[in-house]
């Protein structure tokens, strides 16, 4: 199709992890079981706190919120991974493309601020704890819950919606197993600086002002967890404060890095790497970390599943 003297681009093409026949083989059962303990995880977490109301509290009503990002972010992504992996395509219609782009840069948003949202919550439990009822009401928690998803989308939008603009006359092979928004400017042949300002005001809205908040909830909550006398009591708050800022780094850091060199092409085998972690790895260890080491969960599931006991 030619427009104002360009082929448009109707669809593209997706590179896969690897072309060797045996890689693709191990990479097709590793990801599937990803995806499947990904999968199981976070919705026996959404199970758990939902039939249990001993779990109706502020922290499990965010971590319900946590495991539906991981189950559609993962959704949105591993799917057309394990169809290349198999074999039967690495081809996205471009429509196709800017719906995974809106929807993944949704998630992964929406997780980032999420995550400031649960630091909040346990700074004010721990450092506020005569407060809490009055500080993390349910009006407030269904109120930062909410703005967590729609600001998420307002940004995607306006993100697609640059997209959506630009012009894509080849080639249309996108090195990367997902659309993304760095690698697709990589493809334009459109001007992309608004698209890059853009990126850089989300990277410092969502990762650095975030995460920023994000540190110094723990640092708070630090401070009051050493002031704790039960050496034993230290040892335990202090297991799920570093469980949880482990989660923090790696999630951060991991989408900070794809995110900060928009228009460059460098590095992007390893950026494939890092998007399997925040994609696939991320959500199928946040059940564990956050959830399935508590013992309020672990309670709740054994009551509602036998099979746990």
């Amino acid at each position: 199709m030619e427009i104002n003297n360009y082929t448009t681009v109707v669809e593209f093409v997706l590179q896969g992890l690897s072309e060797d026949p045996g890689l693709q083989a191990l990479f097709l059962a590793f990801f599937l079981l990803l995806y499947i303990l990904a999968l199981a995880g976070n919705t026996l977490i959404i199970i758990a706190i939902s039939l249990n109301s001993s779990l109706h509290t502020p922290m499990y009503f965010f971590l319900a919120n946590l495991a539906l990002l991981d189950i559609v972010c993962t959704s949105t992504v591993l799917p057309k991974l394990l169809e290349g992996l198999v074999g039967k395509s690495s081809h996205i219609s471009y429509k196709g493309c800017m719906t995974q782009l809106f929807f993944l840069t949704w998630f992964l948003g929406a997780e980032l601020l999420l995550l400031t949202a649960m630091a909040y919550d346990r700074y004010v439990a721990i450092c506020r704890p005569l407060h809490y009822s009055m500080l993390m009401s349910w009006p407030i928690c269904v109120l930062l819950a909410g703005s967590v998803w729609v600001i998420s989308a307002a940004s995607t939008s306006v993100h697609t919606g640059l997209m959506a603009r630009l012009n894509f006359c080849g080639p249309n092979q996108i090195r990367h197993f997902l659309c993304e928004v760095p690698t697709l400017l990589l493809l334009s042949c459109s001007p992309t600086t608004l698209n890059n300002i853009m990126i850089v005001i989300a990277d410092v809205y969502f990762g650095v002002v975030n995460f920023l908040l994000t540190m110094i909830s723990y640092s708070f909550i630090i401070t009051s967890i050493l002031r704790i006398r039960s050496t034993e009591g230290k040892k335990r708050a202090f297991s799920t404060c570093s469980a949880h800022l482990v989660v923090v780094v790696l999630y951060y850091s991991t989408v900070i890095y794809t995110y900060l060199q928009p228009g460059s092409g460098s590095s992007l085998e390893n950026g494939k790497v890092v998007a399997l972690l925040y994609t696939a790895v991320s959500p199928t260890l946040n059940p564990a970390i956050y959830s399935l080491r508590n013992k309020d969960v672990k309670v709740a599931l054994k009551k509602l599943f036998p099979c746990f006991q």
